[in-house]
């Protein structure tokens, strides 16, 4: 029988996700519908529904949007093509990616100009991972596990350095970086951890909770990579954990001999739905709902520099 859930800190909306949501919605303002948006703005099945009322229209690829809309980049980023495509179509872009996106595309960019073959540790068919890879094809090579890392065949290259996709489990990266090291002892690595700062927080908190709780549940959708590493994390450290879209999949059969229910969401998941698997478990019951700890995460990231432009040319007129 649940009697108590905590709640994960730091959890949900990341500055990068954010700063996407914003945009869309801010664009929405200024131009008026519809907006049109590449891809997903962020891996939330909820997010992209609640701008869809609002007018935003989601396409698959930058060729669907009419000639000379406006269209929005989602958070993961693009690769260049995309951009060369838009502009081919005279579309007026607004590039959301997020800035510790753009800094992995930009040491992709600068590696491969160097000579460098470049070994992306990341997940095939992950929007950023294709942005990325995008940025110099012939010269990355994509790593997806320890065993790719021990497979890798680099004959006769000298120059090799490594990037990642920023959504990792920071455990699982770090073994595949120390097989990279150890095959590849001259490999160069970033100064600074691709893995963002919002991905290592929610992974972090998640195993601060583990041993109070007998099961937790991950707040994300399916194609979210950091809501699924969440749900890795809590399962490498012996808990049970499913990832829910929102509280209409909550299976009550999980809970039978579980007295405490950890709850968290991934960085793309808006606090309201956390608010609304409280309220599913008030109405069974359970009153001791709180915060395990407290985290505050200060990171802000200024909007896209064609939408600040264009607000600030609004503002002046």
């Amino acid at each position: 029988m649940v009697s108590r859930v905590l709640l994960a800190s730091p959890r949900g909306y990341c500055a990068g996700v954010e700063r996407a949501v914003e945009t869309v919605e801010l664009a929405l303002e200024h131009y008026g519908a519809p907006i049109y948006v590449r891809k997903q703005i962020v891996h939330n099945a909820h997010v992209v529904r609640d701008l869809e009322e609002r007018g935003a229209v989601f396409v698959e690829s930058e060729s669907e949007a009419p000639e000379g809309a406006t269209i929005v980049f989602s958070a993961h980023g693009v690769a260049p093509s995309v951009h060369a495509n838009a502009a081919l179509r005279r579309l007026s872009t607004i590039d959301a990616t997020c800035p510790l996106v753009t800094k992995v595309h930009v040491q992709a960019r600068r590696y491969a100009a160097a000579g460098y073959t470049v070994v992306l540790i990341g997940h095939a068919g992950h929007e950023e991972v294709v942005g990325t890879m995008g940025e110099a094809p012939e010269a990355i090579v994509l790593v997806e596990s320890v065993e790719d890392a021990e497979a890798l065949a680099l004959p006769g290259v000298e120059r090799i350095a490594y990037i990642t996709q920023t959504t990792l489990s920071v455990d699982e990266t770090g073994e595949i970086i120390a097989t990279l090291r150890r095959r590849f002892p001259q490999i160069y690595a970033p100064k600074r951890e691709d893995i963002c700062y919002a991905t290592s927080n929610r992974q972090w908190a998640v195993k601060e909770l583990l041993t109070e709780v007998g099961l937790l549940l991950v707040i994300g959708s399916r194609n979210s990579s950091n809501s699924n590493r969440l749900v890795d994390v809590a399962r490498a450290g012996g808990v049970a954990a499913h990832l829910i879209e929102d509280e209409t999949q909550i299976d009550e059969r999980w809970l039978r001999g579980v007295e405490t229910v950890g709850v968290t969401s991934g960085a793309s998941a808006p606090e309201k739905l956390v608010a609304r698997v409280c309220d599913w478990f008030r109405e069974r019951g359970v009153t001791e709902i709180e915060p395990y700890r407290m985290v505050d995460e200060d990171v802000t990231f200024r909007l896209p520099v064609e939408l600040r432009r264009e607000l600030a040319l609004a503002e002046s007129q």
